[in-house]
């Protein structure tokens, strides 16, 4: 799947699992008594402010593209130098290569561990209430692969990144949602997430790495089983044929107009709050008729 369709899926995936919008059918639902009046669109784990949704979704939309991280020269890579080159080309000695162990169970748990080790790190302001720093630095680089990603920041400026993504975590470490576990929610959603987009290509994972079993060879000689079962030892149910195929796009599209949709409206809502002490004062500011 594509680095930018991880992202989306993971930011979709965690305002799907955290809040609950839901669709009003009105006039539809008085004429076809068996429907309901409203449709629910996610599941409210968490009761978080629009801002915990806001800080919540980039942070997963990042840890959707964290698996990828194994490939010193993959996209995210370039995504915040030197730092982003120097940890995927970490993970990636750890992880035996691209599509193993960052694309297995072990990887899910290895990345949500860290997570929660991180999220044991929080300071009390008077302000701000709780605050996470080890999340907040975590999404400095989440957020610089989301966004290479999603191709906001062009490969020409090299220096922009950090001056995104640096008060995008001071946002996520001063407005994520008070709940202790948020951000190994976060890790585990998206991680998860980017696996399996991976597993309906035709590439597929191996789930069980670092142990490797080949597909037998009467498997092998099966019409659909050949195919999900490879004989390297990877699981696939390649419905979306490879990345980038027009039935990937089929289905990411509108994941991804849930993913904007989900993070426009707590984003018009932070800046209505904000807005109200400034137009409070506007009547005081204008000047008045004789």
């Amino acid at each position: 799947m594509m680095g930018g369709h991880h992202a989306a899926s993971g930011a979709a995936v965690w305002i799907a699992a955290t809040t609950q919008p839901v669709i009003a059918l009105g006039p539809v639902a008085e004429r076809l008594t068996f429907l309901p009046a409203e449709v629910p669109l996610g599941f409210g784990l968490l009761d978080i402010t629009p801002a915990g949704v806001l800080a919540g979704a980039m942070a997963c939309a990042g840890a959707a593209l964290l698996p990828d991280a194994d490939h010193r020269h993959a996209t995210i890579a370039q995504s915040l130098p030197p730092v982003s080159n120097v940890v995927c080309a970490g993970i990636g000695e750890v992880a035996g290569g691209h599509r193993n162990g960052t694309h297995s169970l072990f990887g899910i748990a290895v990345f949500t561990l860290a997570a929660y080790l991180l999220g044991l790190w929080q300071v009390e302001l008077p302000r701000y209430g709780t605050v996470f720093p080890g999340a907040g630095l975590s999404a400095v680089l989440l957020i610089a692969f989301a966004l290479k990603a999603l191709k906001f920041i062009p490969d020409s400026m090299r220096r922009l990144p950090w001056l995104v993504s640096i008060p995008a975590g001071a946002f996520v470490a001063l407005f994520a949602p008070e709940q202790q576990y948020w951000f190994v929610l976060a890790m585990l959603l998206g991680t998860a997430t980017h696996i399996v987009g991976d597993l309906l290509t035709v590439g597929g994972c191996n789930l069980i790495w670092p142990l490797k079993i080949r597909a037998p060879r009467i498997v092998r000689r099966l019409p659909v089983l050949k195919h999900v079962w490879r004989r390297s030892g990877r699981l696939a149910v390649p419905v979306l044929g490879k990345a980038g195929s027009w039935r990937e796009w089929l289905l990411c599209v509108p994941v991804s107009v849930y993913a904007f949709l989900g993070i426009t409206v707590p984003a018009i809502e932070i800046a209505r709050t904000r807005a109200q002490p400034l137009l409070a004062l506007l009547p005081w500011l204008l000047p008045t008729s004789a």
